[in-house]
């Protein structure tokens, strides 16, 4: 897979990626826009914009309109809003391409943004919102964040919450329209079974041409430096304890990322990882338990989540336990085995990602908006395959200090049943 790239004369940079395979394909609109362009006053205005799109456009007038479209394609789509980017996709046979991306450029070029479709959707998010209280497990990662990244834009909620978006108006879109949403500041990437002699550009030019161009969106950099371990209990009425547990790290442009992606698949990537071995099949404190990381422009995060038994002193054992799995990497307790394992989960899962038309258009969509560089899957697993047991355990060393601990919990227990003396760091 080698992407065709090209830009348009308003900015608009596109990426044509034929897989080769089924004739069918993801058509993915992505745009720097996301929770961390917001403050306190409109957050959540980012996702709320999104669900928007869907309730109407110039030719597309109403939300049976798109999805009757779409659906009569036999096509499927959604659209998702991160912190620092959101997307918007419809997956259909490659026949349909023509329609597919009229809908979308007439969907983001000309939505209508009509008060009474506003003021329904507020009651909508505010029941996503609802659904987000009752998932614990979503709950404790979003309190992680804020824990983490407190008093900075990545600290906020991307949904917003039932304040801030009951209060939003249409002149609230209107100016977040205009700041964020153009060209220069969007990338469109098409991937799957192409049609031979189509010309995808020349249809997606004619449809994007009349955007109107902007300046190129900015991110105020975050700068953190954590002084004292941090922990945040939320009390509520559940069956388990979900907690967090985890480090600040670095940005996606350090070229330590790869190190850290082994290193978190190391301790929490699998069945065979030191924290499931250790915690699920040893102890037995948790159903599931891993390890993950986050990168955006300036910091970034690796965290473990996992969900055990609501009785206290299993909560502390259950996140004594976790820190020491930590604290072995950093005296070197890693064997050959476990990190040549763990390089071949993280390139065998990531190359059977790549089976799926949306995963392609999304890897090589999301490099190029924020990173603004190419990396092929090949190039990447190289990388991983570099990575030395003296990286893994550098960088354990680097991150691993109880000074930097951030720990999120979620359950029925209060802030007076665990601190961070309780953790015995």
């Amino acid at each position: 897979m080698k992407p065709q790239f090209f830009t348009l004369a308003n900015g608009l940079r596109i990426m044509l990626i034929d897989t080769k395979t089924f004739p069918t394909m993801t058509t993915l609109l992505l745009v720097g826009a996301g929770s961390r362009y917001e403050d306190t006053k409109n957050n959540g205005l980012a996702h709320f914009l999104e669900h928007m799109f869907f309730k109407g456009s110039r030719n597309y007038p109403d939300p049976y309109t798109i999805s009757s479209t779409i659906e009569g394609m036999g096509g499927v789509w959604n659209a998702f809003t991160a912190k620092d980017y959101t997307g918007y996709w419809i997956k259909s046979a490659n026949y349909h391409f023509d329609k597919v991306i009229d809908v979308i450029a007439d969907m983001l070029l000309h939505p209508l943004l009509l008060k009474k479709e506003i003021e329904k959707e507020k009651g909508v998010i505010v029941e996503e919102i609802n659904m987000y209280e009752d998932m614990p497990q979503n709950k404790v990662e979003e309190i992680f964040e804020n824990l983490i990244f407190k008093g900075t834009p990545l600290g906020h909620d991307i949904i917003g919450s039932k304040e801030t978006v009951t209060s939003f108006q249409r002149r609230d879109f209107l100016n977040y329209l205009q700041r964020l949403y153009h060209p220069k500041n969007a990338l469109l990437v098409v991937a799957g079974g192409m049609e031979k002699g189509k010309d995808y550009g020349g249809i997606i030019g004619e449809k994007f041409s009349n955007w109107v161009v902007g300046k190129s969106a900015t991110v105020s950099i975050i700068k953190k430096n954590q002084t004292a371990p941090a922990l945040h209990v939320y009390e509520k009425k559940t069956e388990q304890v979900h907690f967090c547990l985890g480090f600040p790290t670095f940005s996606f442009f350090d070229a330590r990322k790869y190190a850290l992606s082994v290193l978190s698949t190391v301790l929490g990537g699998g069945a065979s990882s030191k924290l499931f071995t250790e915690v699920r099949e040893k102890r037995g404190l948790c159903y599931y338990i891993g390890t993950g990381r986050q990168h955006y422009h300036d910091v970034g995060n690796i965290v473990t989540q996992a969900g055990v038994p609501k009785d206290i002193g299993k909560v502390k054992e259950a996140i004594r336990a976790t820190f020491e799995e930590h604290r072995k990497i950093v005296s070197g307790q890693i064997s050959a085995e476990e990190l040549q394992r763990a390089k071949e989960i993280i390139k065998g899962r990531f190359l059977l990602s790549m089976e799926d038309s949306f995963n392609v258009a999304h890897y090589y969509g999301r490099k190029m908006l924020l990173e603004t560089s190419q990396q092929t899957p090949e190039e990447v697993t190289a990388e991983i395959g570099k990575v030395t047991r003296d990286q893994v355990v550098g960088l354990a060393s680097d991150l691993f200090s109880p000074e930097k601990l951030n720990v999120s919990l979620v359950g029925p227990l209060s802030a007076k049943d665990i601190t961070v003396d309780d953790l015995e760091l």
